[in-house]
Parts: C-alpha cells; sequence; structure tokens
C-alpha cells in the first residue's frame, strides 16, 4: 500500500531573517580590546614603579656594577654570594635607636666590610680602593648615642678578621699588625684605612708565594728545607725588594718579589748546596716568617 506524502509546513523566511542575531561590526571589536592593552600597560607600570620604590631596581644596578668592577670567573655564584650578604647591612634610621646586641651589631659590620674588601683583588686598583671606600662607611655608621666615624678598636679588629682568614702564619703577620694598628680611641681616617687593608691583603699574597717557594726547597719526607738552602733564597728575596725601595707602595713590593729571577735563585742555591760546613733543617714557619719579615720592613707605620 503507498504512503502519501505528508506536506510541510510553511516557513515564513521573512520571521526567521528578523530573529537571525545581528554581527558586531569590527569596530566595536577594536574599541572593546583596547581597554584591556591600557589596563596591562598600567600593571606594567605600576610593578615597574613599586620595584623602584622598594629599591629592587637600585639594589640590582648596584650588583652588575659590582660584577662589571670585579669580573669574577663564575658570575653567578658572584651574585648569588653578593645577595647571600645584603641581609648582613646594619638598619639604619631606626627609631627605636640601637639594635639589641651591640657586638652582634659590631660582628656583622665587620663581616660586612670583610665581605667588601673581598670583592676585588688589590691589583685591580678602582674596584678596590671603591670596596675599601664602601667597608669604611660600612664601619663608620652612626647610632643614636655614637658619633659616625671609625675607632682604632674597630679598625684593628678589621685587621686581625683580614689576617686570621688568610693562610699566613700568626708570627709572621703579628709583627705587620703592631706597626700599623691604631689606639682603641684614636681616630682611623680613611687614608690610613686603605693603607692599613692594602698592607694585609699584599703580605699575605706575599707569604703565599713565599709557602709555594719553600714548598720547592722542601724534603718532601721530612717537611724541611736546608738552612743554607732556605737562608740564601731569603738573601735573594731581600735582595729585590732592595731593588724596588723607590717604591712606596707595598703592592710594589710584591711585584719586586715577583720578579725573582730563576737563574739568580738557581745560582744561590748551588753556591748554598757547595758549602762543605754542616748545615741544619729550616721549618716552614720559619722560612715563611722571615720571609715575612723582609716585607713587613718595608712598611711604613701608623703615625
Amino acid at each position: 500500500m503507498a504512503s502519501l506524502p505528508v506536506p510541510l509546513p510553511s516557513v515564513n523566511m521573512a520571521a526567521v531573517e528578523k530573529r537571525r542575531p545581528a554581527v558586531a561590526p569590527a569596530a566595536g571589536f577594536a574599541d572593546s580590546v583596547r581597554p584591556s592593552a591600557s589596563r596591562a600597560a598600567a600593571a606594567a607600570e605600576s610593578e615597574e614603579d613599586f620595584l623602584r620604590q622598594v629599591g629592587v631596581t637600585e639594589m640590582l644596578r648596584a650588583a652588575l656594577l659590582k660584577v662589571l668592577e670585579a669580573r669574577p670567573e663564575e658570575p653567578i655564584a658572584f651574585l648569588a654570594h653578593y645577595f647571600e650578604n645584603m641581609g648582613l647591612r646594619s638598619p639604619a634610621g631606626s627609631g627605636s635607636g640601637e639594635p639589641p646586641g651591640q657586638l652582634l651589631l659590631q660582628q656583622q659590620r665587620l663581616g660586612r666590610a670583610l665581605w667588601h674588601l673581598r670583592l676585588a683583588h688589590h691589583s685591580q686598583r678602582t674596584a678596590f680602593n671603591n670596596n675599601v671606600n664602601m667597608a669604611y662607611e660600612c664601619l663608620s655608621a652612626s647610632g643614636r648615642k655614637k658619633k659616625p666615624g671609625l675607632d682604632g678598636r674597630t679598625y684593628s679588629a678589621l685587621l686581625k678578621r683580614v689576617c686570621r682568614d688568610g693562610e699566613a702564619p700568626e708570627e709572621a703577620v703579628a709583627p705587620l699588625l703592631r706597626k700599623i694598628q691604631c689606639r682603641d680611641h684614636e681616630a682611623v681616617p680613611l687614608e690610613v684605612f686603605r693603607a692599613g687593608m692594602l698592607s694585609c691583603f699584599v703580605l699575605l699574597e706575599f707569604v703565599g708565594r713565599a709557602a709555594a717557594l719553600f714548598q720547592l726547597l722542601q724534603d718532601p719526607a721530612l717537611a724541611v728545607a736546608d738552612r743554607r738552602v732556605g737562608q740564601a733564597v731569603l738573601d735573594t728575596l731581600e735582595g729585590a725588594l732592595q731593588a724596588g725601595d723607590k717604591a712606596a707602595a707595598p703592592a710594589r713590593y710584591l711585584e719586586a718579589g715577583s720578579r725573582l729571577r730563576p737563574d739568580g735563585l738557581a745560582r744561590a742555591m748551588d753556591g748554598a748546596m757547595g758549602a762543605r760546613r754542616p748545615s741544619s733543617p729550616m721549618t716552614r714557619e720559619e722560612f715563611l716568617e722571615k720571609a715575612a719579615a723582609l716585607f713587613i720592613a718595608k712598611v711604613k707605620p701608623v703615625g
């Protein structure tokens, strides 16, 4: 039986057109995006202002300048150490006056100053002098009951820290400390502070080079050197320092000592070994103490 066709309802196309949603023009979309972009720009500007207001921008700038000054072999490790020591900065302008624990605060200032001094080698003259100035300012910070300035006690304490953290024996550096220290309540000007710090760092390097020289002289089995050979090397070193007497800066004496000619040392050692008289051993400590005394004799005392 054949199925009859079902009639379709008539569709009013005009009504469909009226119910279709209208499409917004392109200009309306651009207008809606513009406020979002302006809000993002405002947010970025406010973030930049925030970093500037809390001092982060200036802190990062100072850190990058330190990297350019020191030019370390490992810049990332240098920056990590830099920011780690930022926490040692003593509070300033506190309304409650001196923080509790004056001794702890003093140790923090000494540590901060010592860190500044180690940022650049003393041969990097400009960077080292800038760091000396920073260390001096750090130690000269004043509290409510303390006048600004650096006294001899703090200056001497820093000298001892510099020498203690080096590898030179205490007996070798003690004469230098006695020569350049100030009285406890004596005011220490920046020029004296700079000369003292430079003398300490140069002496530590001088003693380090003397230690490397002694290692070439010593008998590995006995850890001592022949006294005749050791004294001959010290006499040659003294001659090199006397040749640099016209230079007043401690670093100049270090340069004079480093210009020891290998042939001159070899002749001195051969002459000492050729002597027929008996000899006694010389220890490393004795050799370093005598080498340091040659340098310290060239350093001008304070005052």
